[in-house]
């Protein structure tokens, strides 16, 4: 199966480069590879929540880590984007405590209601929808995460609320 290659302008403001800068300062000269997660994650905010191969590449020759090294930790961690997502991104736990309580329905009801399938982004780049492992609010099942932000016991009414506040620019996504 042939992988498609998503291009993406990178835009290493000066801003951008005394922010890496300050996270690699938090460790031991030639460590600083320890800064990866936090620099990964400015970098992907200050580039459209995702992370393309030569972004990468970028955070990679400043690390003065191998590309790989970055890679590894882009795939395996489901908070990084490796393609273009929408401006909201709904990831829906899909673990058994809300799977019991109904994620999966309230999922199939959201891909049905956006007209998109798991994983895809709507035409209009707006939404997206995930599933993603344990996001440790259990009790509060079902539930996903928007942005820096949990949804909790999730219902089909709250689900077209959600959408709806999102259409109208009503959502706050990140706390900073």
């Amino acid at each position: 199966m042939e992988r498609k290659h998503y291009k993406q302008e990178i835009n290493m403001t000066e801003a951008l480069i005394a922010r890496i800068n300050e996270l690699i300062s938090h460790y031991p000269e030639g460590k600083q590879k320890s800064a990866l997660l936090p620099v990964l994650h400015e970098v992907q905010d200050a580039h459209n929540n995702w992370l393309s191969i030569e972004l990468q590449d970028k955070v990679a020759e400043i690390l003065q880590i191998k590309p790989i090294e970055v890679y590894e930790v882009v795939t395996f961690y489901t908070m990084f984007n490796q393609k273009p997502i929408g401006k909201y991104m709904f990831e829906f736990c899909q673990t058994s405590c809300c799977c019991l309580r109904g994620a999966e329905d309230l999922m199939d009801y959201t891909s049905e209601k956006l007209g998109i399938k798991m994983g895809e982004t709507t035409p209009d780049g707006m939404f997206t929808i995930a599933g993603v492992e344990c996001l440790g609010a259990c009790g509060y099942a079902p539930m996903m995460q928007l942005g820096d932000f949990y949804k909790e016991k999730l219902t089909e009414e709250k689900i077209d609320q959600i959408i709806a506040d999102c259409r109208d620019d009503k959502i706050i996504l990140h706390d900073k």
